[in-house]
């Protein structure tokens, strides 16, 4: 029996690779796929609203698949995968966010505005991504200076060891990150300020949330949008925003739980 299509879209500066154990648990039921990494070919720039963005995983998705996948994402790209089921939803079954929040109302109308007069990096992770260091000696150099810190220390240690096996290249100085600060920085002040828009009216498929019960990034999004968006299909574990990376066994069980109930919807 052919097991569904999950087509999942990784968070801003995390390549696919980082998620190898989650996608393991998930492998038990479905078919599991990913672009390795987003927001890095020339074709498709970082821009304010992240059109091109959304057209890399449109086109991604009509160039891998002839039947409609169940898209998987998180952070940015759950929020890449809502805009572009409302974009295409004939490509797609379902959609499962993981802490990617809608920001909207007068937040959204905040960013607005912050971003017009260059204040956005305020309000965002990009204040501290575009100086993050980024060269290190070797790969277990980079290991230690992660594991030291406590966001990474929440991680299963095998996950860690998977970032820094996808997340590095060569480097003259040793290695450094393959997501570039850089771009990181780029999709930080590039985050979609009107995606409330997607929640005023019933939309095209049905959609999940599964977040982290201490996410600061939900608390400062706020989730009354998302609540209305996926009404009951709605669910938090424990863990912050990276959830998927600290306890990947429990993310994949509550996924594979949030795609039964919306395929029955």
């Amino acid at each position: 029996m052919t097991r569904p299509i999950i087509h999942f879209v990784h968070a801003n500066s995390f390549p696919a690779g980082t998620y190898r154990v989650f996608f393991d648990h998930l492998r038990k039921h479905y078919q599991v796929e990913a672009l390795d990494m987003h927001a890095h070919n020339p074709a498709y720039p970082v821009r304010n609203g992240w059109a091109e963005l959304v057209q890399e995983l449109l086109d991604e998705l009509r160039a891998r698949y002839r039947e409609p996948v169940i898209l998987v994402g998180h952070s940015m790209g759950g929020m890449l995968s809502l805009m572009a089921a409302k974009a295409n939803p004939q490509a797609v079954r379902c959609v499962v966010l993981l802490d990617s929040p809608v920001v909207a109302g007068w937040r959204a109308a905040l960013l607005g505005v912050a971003k017009r007069v260059g204040a956005d990096k305020r309000f965002s992770p990009a204040r501290t991504s575009e100086k993050r260091r980024n060269v290190w000696p070797d790969a277990e150099a980079a290991y230690r200076h992660y594991a030291a810190k406590p966001m990474f220390a929440a991680w299963a240690p095998e996950v860690l060891r998977d970032y820094v096996a996808h997340g590095l290249v060569p480097h003259p100085e040793g290695v450094t990150l393959r997501f570039t600060r850089e771009v990181e920085t780029a999709v930080y002040r590039g985050l979609p300020h009107t995606l409330g828009t997607l929640t005023r009216r019933a939309f095209p498929v049905p959609v999940g949330f599964v977040g982290g019960a201490d996410s600061v990034e939900c608390r400062q999004a706020g989730l009354a949008a998302t609540r209305r968006l996926t009404g009951r299909h709605f669910m938090q574990l424990p863990g912050g925003h990276l959830f998927p990376m600290e306890s990947p066994g429990a993310a994949a069980a509550a996924v594979h739980k949030m795609i039964h109930s919306l395929i029955q919807e």
